[in-house]
């Protein structure tokens, strides 16, 4: 499995767990919370990834570019984020009226 793979899969992961599980429960109807909530998340995401490339030398493809884990881990992780986000904020509206 090639590492941006690898990447983009813990960024799936922890994205449907976060929207599918976490954020309803705990966070629930509350928006605030929810941000809150989500930097916990892609840190937690950041945290991961840098426990592996950390100081190393690698850069990730991403569009045409060149970028280091950081960057291609915090813009994979937006990607994938923002229509989830629109999907659960809609269904929070939803609910309200």
């Amino acid at each position: 499995m090639s590492a941006e793979l690898s990447i983009i899969l813990l960024n799936l992961v922890i994205v449907f767990i976060a929207y599918l599980s976490v954020y309803p429960k705990i966070a629930g109807k509350d928006i605030n919370k929810v941000a809150l909530y989500d930097c916990i998340a892609s840190g937690l995401a950041i945290g991961i990834v840098a426990s592996k490339y950390w100081g190393a030398d690698v850069y990730f493809e991403f569009l045409f570019m060149q970028l280091n884990w950081f960057w291609f881990t915090l813009i994979s992780y937006s990607v994938i984020e923002i229509p989830i986000a629109l999907w659960y904020f809609r269904e929070l509206l939803a609910k309200k009226e």
